[in-house]
């Protein structure tokens, strides 16, 4: 080996060993303060554009799961009106059938009657009062509504509409009804049976809906877990493997100043060749 004061080849060495484990002590601490084995494109590019796929996902399961969310509180809004109106419907037709009666008086036949106006004008005051977030799914106010399915919004969940309101397709009974004799309440109670069949089939069906939907916001749930979990195995760094391997490489920079200042002590060797 050829001793020169123009280049330390050994210098030279130590420094390139001493700027790679400044490096590697860069990237580890960088991965220590982020918990990210790769936080940009430049530590992977392949696995950065797989996680940043997967995060656009998981951002769009979050819109899904605010779509079904609200769709779930407009049905179960409409659901708890329907079977308020499917009690009513009830006490109405308990209310006609005593008035069917001809034995009744005029005076308790028109008390009865006040009682059945009163409970059939509580229906008109609850359909027009069962709406979320704006839209009322049983006053025939919309056709229907829908909740995303997919994180593409390619899918959708459609729940139609139930019109309760009196005199709809529903409940058939006008929202003038009302009797005077005991045929008029005969008749009555009849649309009455009607319209509650056709009202508890109405809940019938929002209900399966409501069900649906609720299923449907549990698997998007776990799908984005599973997609977070699954951004995580990808880019989360193993902090106790880093930790381990700062204490190895801190070490190794100590060592590598040590092994620069003994290569650059070198040249004074030379020195000695002209005492």
């Amino acid at each position: 080996m050829t001793n020169s004061v123009n280049t330390n080849a050994g210098a030279m060495i130590a420094l390139q060993n001493l700027n790679r484990t400044n490096m590697e002590l860069e990237q580890v601490q960088s991965r220590i303060n982020t918990g990210l084995s790769v936080a940009g494109a430049k530590d992977n590019g392949g696995i950065y554009a797989i996680a940043q796929r997967m995060r656009s996902e998981v951002s769009g399961y979050k819109a899904v799961q605010d779509s079904l969310n609200r769709a779930v509180s407009t049905v179960d809004v409409a659901l708890a009106a329907g079977e308020a109106i499917s009690d009513l419907l009830i006490e109405m037709k308990e209310k006609a059938l005593a008035s069917a009666d001809s034995s009744l008086d005029t005076a308790s036949r028109s008390a009865l009657n006040e009682d059945f106006k009163a409970l059939r004008d509580q229906i008109s005051t609850i359909v027009s009062n069962a709406e979320f977030n704006g839209t009322n799914l049983i006053n025939n106010s919309v056709a229907s509504i829908s909740a995303l399915a997919n994180a593409d919004g390619s899918n959708t969940i459609t729940v139609l509409d139930e019109n309760l309101s009196l005199g709809g397709g529903v409940v058939t009974i006008a929202a003038t009804a009302s009797y005077a004799t005991a045929t008029q309440a005969d008749t009555i109670a009849s649309q009455l049976g009607t319209s509650l069949d056709n009202v508890n089939a109405a809940l019938a069906r929002l209900g399966t809906k409501s069900k649906a939907l609720e299923i449907h916001s549990t698997f998007v749930t776990k799908l984005s877990d599973s997609l977070t979990e699954g951004i995580g195995n990808l880019v989360d760094a193993d902090l106790a493997r880093e930790s381990a391997r700062l204490q190895s490489l801190q070490v190794k920079q100590q060592l590598g100043i040590q092994a620069l200042s003994i290569a650059n002590q070198s040249p004074q060797s030379i020195l000695s060749f002209f005492r």
